[in-house]
């Protein structure tokens, strides 16, 4: 997105997708304690909304009840504001409707659309690259924000290969009523044992033809989410949702990211529907993943409020 030369006098608002992992390879650990992934991301029709207007200071008003300094738009904008030496402030209203603690990145997105908001009420003119730097100070999925809708992630998550996506693929999400945090799931993995250094890399051109012409038995073979099994013996739902998403028509199911939340791929929103009718009481949420046109039309909204 280009940033107007001239800063907004009046409020608005901005569109924090969510995302899925359609596989995550973890490929070894780093020396700072983190991990080197190979995974690729698309956003999807789920968003956050952040509501930005100017104010003499920098206020943050959520519907999250946690601690500001847990809060990653707290976080964003609060290094934004000390590595950009800008005296401004800002008033920030955030309405979340991605899950947290669910694999889907919504912390991570709603700070790069932070970053990207207050880039435009500041007037600081920053490009999406040296935002998304800054962005990889906050939170390894937060560059991957600034290349959307579809890209391959690898290292911590801050090299960031953007790829076109042309097709759509219907989701039906269901996230069980656990939460499971990204550094435990890591550090479960970490615990296991599971060797690091036989895993054969996805090959990310033939993954991504094969999701063009929406050929989901090969995406099956392929796709593997390396999280998915240690989080699973702690939380059996997942298996159980799993395998029930599959009985219910679902070409592809599989966990997102650290998870809980678990996406079931369909042909059809009405095989989609039905499925989500037969998971009660699991509560799902039909969802599409969004196509590079469709993106640049929707997935950051800015209006006048």
């Amino acid at each position: 997105m280009k940033t107007p030369l001239a800063a907004p006098r009046a409020p608005f608002s901005l569109r924090a997708p969510a995302k899925i992992n359609w596989f995550l390879q973890i490929v070894g650990q780093r020396d700072d304690g983190y991990h080197n992934i190979s995974s690729l991301m698309q956003c999807i029709s789920l968003y956050d909304s952040l509501r930005f207007e100017h104010s003499d200071s920098l206020q943050i008003k959520s519907d999250l009840d946690i601690p500001p300094a847990d809060n990653l738009v707290h976080k964003a904008a609060s290094l934004l504001k000390k590595l950009a030496s800008c005296r401004k402030g800002a008033r920030i209203a955030l309405r979340k409707r991605i899950p947290v603690s669910a694999g889907l990145g919504g912390g991570s997105s709603d700070a790069a659309s932070t970053l990207t908001g207050l880039n435009i009420l500041w007037g600081l003119n920053l490009t999406d690259i040296e935002l998304s730097a800054i962005g990889a100070q906050i939170g390894s999925d937060v560059p991957f924000f600034f290349h959307c809708p579809l890209a391959l992630v690898e290292g911590r998550g801050e090299t960031v290969t953007p790829l076109r996506a042309d097709s759509s693929a219907i989701l039906l999400l269901i996230k069980p009523g656990v939460s499971v945090s990204t550094k435990w799931a890591y550090e479960l993995y970490d615990a296991s044992g599971f060797d690091q250094l036989t895993k054969k890399p996805i090959d990310i051109k033939l993954f991504c033809q094969a999701m063009e012409r929406q050929d989901y038995a090969f995406l099956g073979e392929m796709r593997e989410n390396n999280l998915e099994e240690v989080v699973a013996d702690n939380h059996q739902i997942i298996r159980e949702i799993k395998l029930k998403l599959t009985e219910q028509g679902a070409v592809i199911s599989a966990m997102s990211g650290s998870g809980p939340t678990v996406f079931g791929v369909f042909k059809s929103r009405t095989m989609a529907e039905r499925a989500a009718q037969a998971m009660k009481p699991e509560k799902g949420l039909i969802v599409t993943t969004l196509p590079s046109v469709e993106w640049k039309k929707r997935a950051v909204k800015s209006r006048k409020t």
